[in-house]
């Protein structure tokens, strides 16, 4: 579960930080604090907000350079550069959690052991490499620190899991499994969805259920290539992490069926009854967040009432 975890938690409103919000849109606050630091580039708190802010936009490129002039300013005693800097690795390529990503959260914990966002993606770090009691002694402390109650499901989720790996258990397997590598989550798995020759059957017993046909318009047949498909049902009404969410191959036409049984985070799941918006996208990094120039396309779907809908991936992210 580290893989969406990691996802779900930078789309959280966990206060990582103490930032008010701003008065303007975030591009007009990131634009004025751009201009403000070239004429005060050692401002460290300056350079710290706008790499939050470049995050908040997605635009990991310039998040990344952000805190790394933080990190410099900082001589490299900075935790929150450090952070920041593993952050958007880990949301670019979270095999980075093994490597530099990883290397930069152990520094962070190291001169700011009470960090949630370090203690959170430490847990992960530790995890991938196989250290569960380290793994489950980081997430345990973050428990202990109050995570708001969207996200404390989520910790225990991982704190569950972790136990029963650790106990040898016959829930290791499945549990113990994801939480120990994140590519469980990334790698694109068979399970997910059907073969090529068979469409997806919708889920039985009267569970609730997302069914579309994905297509790809012919302007973009050459877009899809060997990336990885996300499908993602979200409730428009409210911003926030999907509802539910399958990573499969590209390949077209697709029928594609999610359940309660796919949602991200425990006891969030759609309903029978419920409006969602259902969205294919293509990611062309590999990365589960969207990123400017992926294929994507979605549609309106009524749970409960409709049945196979259609949905074209026909245009691209700006």
């Amino acid at each position: 579960m580290i893989g969406s975890a990691v996802l779900y938690v930078t789309w959280s409103n966990w206060p990582w930080h103490s930032d008010s919000a701003p008065a303007d849109s975030p591009q007009s606050m990131v634009a004025r604090l751009a201009r403000e630091l070239e004429h005060d580039p050692q401002n460290l708190e300056g350079w710290l907000m706008l790499g939050r802010s470049y995050i908040e936009l997605q635009e990991y490129p310039l998040a990344l350079r952000a805190y790394e002039r933080a990190d410099r300013l900082s001589d490299g005693k900075n935790a929150e550069a450090l952070t920041g800097e593993a952050e958007v690795l880990a949301l670019t390529d979270e095999s980075e959690l093994n490597g530099r990503a990883g290397r930069l959260i152990e520094r962070a914990l190291a001169l700011a052991p009470d960090s949630g966002k370090a203690l959170f993606f430490g847990g992960a770090v530790a995890a991938r490499r196989g250290d569960l009691p380290l793994a489950r002694a980081r997430f345990v402390k973050l428990l202990g620190m109050d995570p708001p109650p969207n996200v404390r499901p989520l910790i225990e989720q991982q704190i569950n899991a972790i136990d029963a790996q650790l106990a040898g258990g016959a829930a290791a397997g499945a549990a113990g499994t994801s939480v120990a590598s994140a590519k469980t989550a990334a790698a694109p798995a068979k399970a997910a969805g059907p073969p090529a020759e068979a469409p997806a059957a919708a889920p039985s017993g009267g569970e609730a259920f997302v069914r579309v046909n994905v297509t790809l318009a012919p302007s973009l047949a050459a877009a899809a290539g060997s990336s990885p498909l996300f499908v993602f049902v979200r409730d428009p009404g409210h911003p926030g992490p999907p509802l539910a969410v399958k990573r499969l191959e590209s390949r077209f036409p697709q029928t594609v069926s999610l359940a309660a049984s796919d949602a991200m985070i425990p006891g969030r799941a759609f309903t029978s009854g419920q409006s969602v918006e259902v969205v294919a996208r293509i990611a062309r990094s590999g990365n589960p967040v969207g990123a400017s120039g992926d294929p994507l396309g979605e549609v309106s779907y009524r749970v409960g009432r409709d049945e196979l809908v259609s949905l074209v991936i026909d245009h691209v992210m700006p």
